[in-house]
């Protein structure tokens, strides 16, 4: 897919607001390939962290003083800023975490444990992130509940008739991923919600890999959890929001105790905020949250289909030349993928390949990317995974290409001569 030459001049010129992509990495220009880990931050969000700490901080929501006032505003702002990237109906449906590993074992320990019990069964896809696994697992061990996994077909793709069979009475919760940060697939969310809604069961949705990449509308979708993490959002880390339903949200118990998650406290009794002060117990990461709406209101200025647009012509690019080399597997060939590329080279371990790659300036991720049980439905360790950003460009893809291309005959495999 070819970006509009408007598009792509645009997103050319927002690699300058990144002031670390200027950075020489082992005396070569550097090409940041690994964005599903985490992306670089825009000028916007550092000069927002800094004068937050310079111009504004204070304590949230006791203090009676101007600056406190003052950070409080700040923090509900940003609060409305992820209400809107997301499309919620209410901004008091957001509630802060510090990524989405926390927002899911947030979930997992308050609904999930008032919820779940012997018996009743939990669906994951093989699809995940071991943060979409781990903390279900765990409270099916306790609550007695089962987890089902939905298997993955050679594409890469949910088998979406094995995930229908799974769905039942007992059915709870179906938590799947919006995007695969393995992978890149982008799983059909509008059918998995309706079927999982006629059982009765509540969605959860891993956003980690979406709302950097596309636009998200948990109205439309009519899911009734989404989570996601900050700093893969180009804002820092240690931030990120779940989204919950409000008639969810309302019947829900606290998590941690401490400030500002109260109403009133004696020995005998303690009564607990309304939304979602209820869940965000002790002082948050104020200024945290306010470099998350710093980046929220960065790329909604771009445009998120722009991005869509730009990285989906990247993703072509470097999925046709990657092709042109021998001895190449892609992993993960769904027609509908966000900007991921995941693959092996003959006779190379991807570790040897990323660290051959990092002495061209050349950063991707070599592992399982915490998706171990989708690697063993592969058959594989792990892959090498190029994933793409805004401030990537053509010769970002070509430096990868290169990069490859020297590590194959270092090794002396895959090429001639």
């Amino acid at each position: 897919m070819n970006a509009p030459e408007s598009v792509v001049m645009n997103i050319a010129e927002r690699a300058a607001d990144f002031p670390i992509l200027a950075r020489p990495i082992r005396g070569r220009r550097l090409a940041y390939l690994d964005n599903g880990a985490t992306t670089q931050k825009p000028r916007a969000v550092i000069d927002a962290l800094t004068q937050y700490y310079e111009q504004s901080n204070a304590n949230i929501h006791r203090g009676v003083h101007w600056l406190s006032q003052h950070s409080t505003d700040l923090y509900e702002q940003a609060r409305e800023r992820v209400r809107g990237l997301l499309n919620a109906q209410s901004s008091q449906e957001i509630i802060f975490t510090r990524g989405t590993t926390e927002a899911i074992n947030l979930l997992a320990q308050t609904w999930g444990a008032q919820h779940l019990r012997e018996g009743d069964e939990v669906i994951v896809t093989g699809l995940e992130h071991h943060s979409n696994i781990v903390p279900w697992q765990m409270l099916c061990e306790r609550s007695g509940a089962i987890l089902r996994p939905v298997s993955v077909t050679d594409k890469g793709e949910l088998d979406m008739a094995h995930y229908q069979s799974l769905l039942n009475a007992r059915t709870r919760l179906v938590a799947v991923a919006h995007v695969s940060n393995a992978l890149g697939t982008i799983n059909p969310l509008d059918e998995i919600i309706r079927l999982a809604h006629s059982v009765g069961a509540r969605v959860l949705v891993d956003g980690a890999q979406a709302v950097a990449h596309q636009e998200v509308d948990v109205q439309a979708l009519a899911c009734d959890f989404y989570a996601f993490s900050g700093h893969k959002l180009y804002g820092p880390t240690g931030t990120g929001a779940l989204y919950v339903r409000a008639d969810i949200m309302a019947d829900m118990p606290p998590w941690q105790g401490g400030g500002d998650m109260i109403r009133t406290v004696s020995f005998e009794r303690t009564t607990y905020a309304e939304g979602p002060q209820r869940f965000e117990a002790g002082t948050p990461n104020i200024a945290g949250a306010v470099g998350l709406g710093a980046a929220i209101e960065y790329v909604q200025q771009i445009g998120l289909r722009n991005i869509a647009v730009h990285e989906e012509a990247l993703l072509a690019e470097a999925t046709d030349s990657i092709l042109t080399l021998p001895g190449i597997r892609i992993i993960g060939t769904s027609a509908h993928k966000a900007g991921i590329l995941s693959f092996l080279v003959d006779g190379i371990h991807p570790h040897d390949l990323g660290t051959i790659l990092d002495t061209e300036g050349v950063a991707i991720r070599a592992g399982h990317h915490c998706a171990m049980p989708l690697m063993t439905h592969f058959g594989i360790p792990g892959t090498a995974r190029a994933s793409f950003a805004l401030y990537n460009s053509s010769d970002d893809v070509q430096a990868l290409i290169a990069g490859v291309r020297k590590a194959q005959k270092l090794f002396g495999v895959g090429l001639d001569g």
